[in-house]
């Protein structure tokens, strides 16, 4: 025990001498006194003087430091693999029961020297006893946990059973190797010679492909003491067999073989295909011959209609960049020959609207809901430009004169980017022929601006509307020799083509303002948590949480089921949990204000059994981890070894570890009683000789 104060204790020896002369001249002069013994004198005196030689004491504010010595027991730690590898081999019937056996009989002979603790790690970390379902095996997250969570700690061993496989995360000895100081000893499950087997190892495709399109697909192919044969892998679809190709192993003991096959996208939708390698005799497993993917195939080719008063080059300029795209389907006719139908169409591009009035014609376009790309040259009428209600405002009494002027990127357009090859190109693109006048425009943003020289007019040139509906208005003519004079520079037409397409692109993709929206991917995994996200937006485009949305599960069997969506703050949230493999096809619906709206979509679970690849245990993995962290490697059926290695070792001990804790004298209760009991006791006996 040790004393500290601010002041020094050495001031207590002066404070004790003053306390016996103040205890010695008060009762010196008390003449009530006189008559008693000197011993009860003496008596009264001693007691006055501890009494505040006590008080002296508390008034130094002392500070007595308490020592707490207190033995912790060692941790020892199980790690569990959790993953269906563990079940591959021919053991795998007495894996669970072994594992289950070790950890009972360790518990129960270690009770007292150290706390034992379980642990199971698969697709993460978790303190329950293994199933041995997990698809996937992140062994580095299990040290990783166990570094963080027991960081500092008296952790005297840890014992780690698994096969070796890990198909997530990274090396676990790495994160193995920061538990520093704790032995790692390490139980190998599963045999580890190489069996006769195929596995297809990967499966590569796009999630994507457009309609009537060719899309690759990479398979990757291990063969293991299969011998210097053939063997044929086939794609199937809806059980049909679509494409196959041989492939020759050379080596004979393991061979890795990469195949690849073009597939048509001649079908609409989630498609599902199935890779599977011919089975040769004698393989370890024959789950791992197939493998099956799916294929979003989506025709999302636009339909273009281009209407014209009459041939012009600027049209043909315009139509020969649209076509490159292989997903855009352009239709060109004149204005007198088109019914009026827009109802296929995703852009209408309409040459000199204002030649002549037509006002039947006018009216379609202006009530449809379709975007459109207006190219307004020097013989369109004001009034019928006016009339189209653009925002764009010619010149009226122009007569039939024009101007030639270039073009300038206008600052602050912000719809979509341009390159540096467009900024580079408009300097020596050749004039256009616009309107002669003064041009404007009331609504939209400028890309393109006139520009005499190095003035820049404000004068609009390309301008697109950002309204509900998509509108772009380029006013002026000669088009077609921007094409030609960068042809002619550069031998391409790279900043001409962006131009177009771009445009082309921002009018055609249209913005979402329907009421309902849900937001969800459309793949999953089978170990994926399948969540989805909801939105209702009312009549002034706000989300609001009012109505309850439902939705409808239907899985390809046909089998339906019913959900609804928990209500947010502001959005839905639906979890359907792990679902099995296969394709969904779902409903939402609502009402709102007396109108119903409905959505509906497609999406699929894909089950990639990684764990199933694996035929053959990595026992190395398991002897650099237990080298590494002085502990030790063993098989499953040496367990009785292992419990008897972990009682000689003498470095799994108790630590002894001292704590300080620090008290004020004047916070013990019984020096306070002690004061008052002395003080009492000499009341007392001056009361009874007659003195106060």
């Amino acid at each position: 025990m040790k004393f500290f104060s601010d002041i020094s204790i050495w001031w207590l020896i002066p404070w004790g001498i003053l306390a016996i002369v103040i205890a010695i001249w008060y009762y010196r002069g008390q003449k009530t006194l006189s008559d008693l013994s000197s011993w009860i004198k003496t008596s009264l005196i001693s007691l006055r003087a501890v009494s505040l030689f006590l008080i002296g004491v508390l008034l130094l504010g002392l500070l007595i430091e308490s020592i707490e010595y207190k033995a912790e027991k060692p941790v020892f730690i199980t790690l569990v693999d959790d993953s269906a590898s563990m079940l591959n081999y021919k053991d795998s019937s007495e894996v669970a029961r072994r594992i289950d056996e070790f950890r009972t009989k360790l518990e129960t002979q270690y009770s007292e020297k150290f706390d034992v603790i379980h642990y199971s790690v698969g697709d993460g970390v978790e303190s329950v006893d293994p199933k041995f379902r997990d698809q996937l095996s992140n062994l580095d997250e299990g040290f990783e946990q166990l570094y963080t969570q027991y960081y500092n700690q008296n952790v005297g061993g840890i014992c780690f059973i698994s096969d070796g496989n890990f198909n997530k995360g990274s090396d676990p000895n790495y994160s193995a190797a920061k538990i520093a100081l704790t032995p790692i000893f390490t139980v190998g499950v599963g045999d580890t010679i190489k069996k006769r087997d195929q596995a297809i190892r990967t499966v590569a495709a796009n999630d994507i492909a457009f309609y009537k399109n060719k899309f690759p697909v990479e398979i990757d192919i291990q063969a293991t003491r299969a011998g210097k044969i053939s063997s044929n892998v086939s794609i199937f679809k809806a059980g049909k067999k679509i494409a196959s190709e041989v492939v020759k192993y050379e080596d004979g003991k393991l061979d890795f073989a990469h195949v690849s096959i073009m597939l048509d996208a001649s079908e609409i939708g989630f498609v599902e295909y199935t890779v599977e390698v011919e089975a040769i005799d004698n393989e370890s497993s024959y789950e791992n011959n197939k493998w099956t993917f799916y294929v979003e195939v989506i025709d999302s080719r636009s339909k273009i209609l281009m209407l014209s008063h009459a041939p012009h080059p600027d049209v043909t300029a315009l139509k020969s960049v649209i076509e490159k795209d292989e997903n855009v389907e352009v239709k060109s006719m004149l204005a007198s020959e088109w019914s009026g139908d827009l109802s296929e169409y995703a852009l209408l591009i309409w040459h000199e609207p204002g030649v002549i009035t037509n006002t039947v014609l006018a009216e379609k376009v202006k009530s449809s809901s379709i975007p459109v790309l207006y190219l307004i040259g020097n013989r369109s009428i004001p009034s019928n430009i006016r009339n189209l209600g653009i925002g764009v405002s010619l010149p009226v009494s122009r007569g039939t004169r024009s101007d030639e002027v270039q073009v300038s990127l206008k600052g602050g357009f912000q719809l979509f980017e341009v390159s540096e090859d467009v900024q580079k190109a408009l300097n020596y693109w050749p004039p256009v022929n616009v309107p002669f006048g003064t041009i404007s425009t009331q609504k939209g943003s400028v890309l393109l601006s006139q520009r005499i020289g190095q003035v820049v007019k404000t004068d609009p040139v390309l301008a697109f509307t950002t309204d509900s509906r998509k509108q772009g208005i380029f006013i002026g003519e000669g088009l077609w020799k921007w094409r030609l004079a960068e042809y002619a520079r550069t031998k391409g037409n790279k900043g001409f083509n962006e131009l177009i397409q771009k445009s082309v692109q921002y009018l055609v993709v249209r913005k979402n303002t329907d009421a309902l929206r849900v937001n969800m991917p459309r793949r999953f995994n089978v170990n994926d948590d399948v969540m989805i996200n909801a939105e209702f937006y009312n009549s002034s485009l706000e989300r609001i949480t009012e109505p309850s949305i439902s939705f409808v599960l239907t899985d390809e069997k046909g089998d339906k089921v019913n959900y609804e969506f928990a209500k947010g703050t502001i959005d839905y949230k639906l979890s359907l949990g792990k679902l099995k493999s296969g394709k969904y096809d779902w409903v939402a619906r609502t009402s709102f204000d007396g109108k119903k709206y409905e959505k509906t979509g497609v999406f699929v679970v894909t089950d990639i059994s990684l764990e199933n690849l694996e035929s053959s245990a990595n026992h190395n993995l398991l002897n650099q981890m237990a080298d590494k962290a002085n502990g030790g490697f063993y098989r499953l059926d040496q367990t009785e070894k292992l419990l008897k290695d972990i009682g000689e070792r003498n470095d799994i001990v108790k630590i002894t570890s001292e704590k300080s804790s620090f008290v004020e004298l004047i916070d013990y209760k019984w020096i306070f009683f002690l004061l008052i009991i002395l003080l009492g006791i000499e009341w007392f006996v001056r009361r009874r000789a007659g003195s106060y």
